[in-house]
């Protein structure tokens, strides 16, 4: 796994290059956005940790401009702790938001949780996944409805293939926060609205006339029931 870690803070940096290299991981320092940007037009990468507080370029600026060319999953690493910001960001595409200062175990088991749900699967696994004239292919990380591309972030993407992995089944967000963040939930309600809010605003853009995810007020999220 390749990891950019963009952040100002040297001493951060350091920390957090050789915990992530004790997993294997290969980690490259970028000290303000527009390296960060630099790096990330240039070479793939796995995992982003982004700082908010950037020279030359702030973390909200670089996260609005990567997600013009890359779902590459993003954790914001930030001293803000205002609900209204990490909301902001995740509606912008971050994938999750941790606060400065953080638990060195935690943030590895959040970053371990987002490169597993970006990895490949594979094709015995239901692979393709068809609701109406959407298709998730997981094998390929590929969603396309109407015969148009989606976009989707990582964590979009993970969610609507939990949707379409049981059709039938009402997810609460709890339900959802643990499938996939592989977690124990401890969301404040905002992050799982976020990201499902963002998913139907992109399938609607597509298929207005559909709604592909249902909510069932106070218990969750299903798929829709299309017409036939």
């Amino acid at each position: 796994m390749k990891i950019l870690i963009i952040d100002d803070d040297p001493a951060i940096c350091s920390m957090l290059k050789k915990v992530m290299e004790k997993n294997s991981w290969e980690c490259i320092v970028a000290y303000d956005g527009l390296a960060g940007i630099d790096y990330l037009e240039k070479e793939s990468f796995d995992l982003v940790f982004l700082d908010l507080n950037l020279p030359y370029k702030s973390g909200d600026s670089v996260l609005v401009k990567l997600r013009t060319f890359s779902d590459v999953p993003v954790i914001i690493i930030s001293a803000k702790e205002l609900v209204t910001t990490k909301v902001d960001l995740l509606k912008i595409g971050a994938d999750d938001y941790v606060t400065k200062p953080f638990d060195i175990d935690e943030l590895t088991a959040r970053a371990e949780a987002v490169l597993r749900r970006n990895t490949p699967i594979k094709k015995e696994t239901f692979a393709e996944l068809r609701h109406g004239q959407l298709t998730l292919n997981r094998e390929e990380r590929r969603a396309v409805l109407n015969q148009q591309e989606l976009q989707l972030t990582s964590t979009e993407f993970e969610i609507l293939a939990l949707l379409m992995l049981h059709p039938n089944k009402v997810f609460s967000k709890q339900n959802i926060f643990e499938s996939v963040w592989q977690d124990l939930y401890r969301d404040d309600g905002h992050t799982i609205n976020v990201h499902v809010s963002s998913l139907r605003t992109k399938l609607a853009a597509i298929a207005p006339e559909s709604e592909y995810i249902e909510t069932v007020w106070g218990v969750g999220y299903r798929l829709g029931r299309l017409e036939s």
